[in-house]
This record gives structure tokens, sequence and C-alpha cells, in this order.
């Protein structure tokens, strides 16, 4: 049997693994904001680090929309110059 040379990606279960990471980032920040006398300065550190890759994350997925936004506008536009 032949593998294939591609992953296949759809796009809800990137939104749907995008969203768990994110349910996982709060729960961090709500355990962390309970006990705030306990928090050290590298469970803080963790979390905003955990923060930073949730939005560079959000940000790749919100750039994935717009580039395939713009393909379709494009293809829209060459469609009526025909």
């Amino acid at each position: 049997m032949a593998l294939s040379k591609f992953a296949t990606l759809s796009f809800s279960s990137l939104i749907n693994k995008y969203v768990k990471l994110q349910s996982q980032v709060t729960s961090q920040i709500k355990k962390l904001a309970s006990k705030i006398c306990q928090a050290t300065p590298g469970k803080f550190l963790l979390v905003q680090f955990s923060m930073s890759q949730v939005t560079q994350i959000g940000e790749s997925i919100s750039n994935l929309i717009s580039q395939v936004n713009s393909l379709i506008k494009n293809a829209v536009a060459n469609q009526r110059g025909q």
C-alpha cells in the first residue's frame, strides 16, 4: 500500500483543535489566578508563553482564511473577464 506524501487537514478539525487549545490555556489562567499567592514567576511565564502561542496560531488561521478569500475573489474575477 502506497502512502500519500501529502497530509490532509480539514478546516473544521483545525478550528476544533484551536478551540481546545484556547480552553486549555483559559483553564491554566483560571487555575493560576485562583491561587495567585502560590503563583511563581515560572508558572506565570509558562502561562504567558501559552497565551502568545494561542495568539500566533489564531493569527495564522486568520491569515489562512484571508488567503483563501483572496484566492476565491481572484478566481471569480477571472471568470467574469472571460
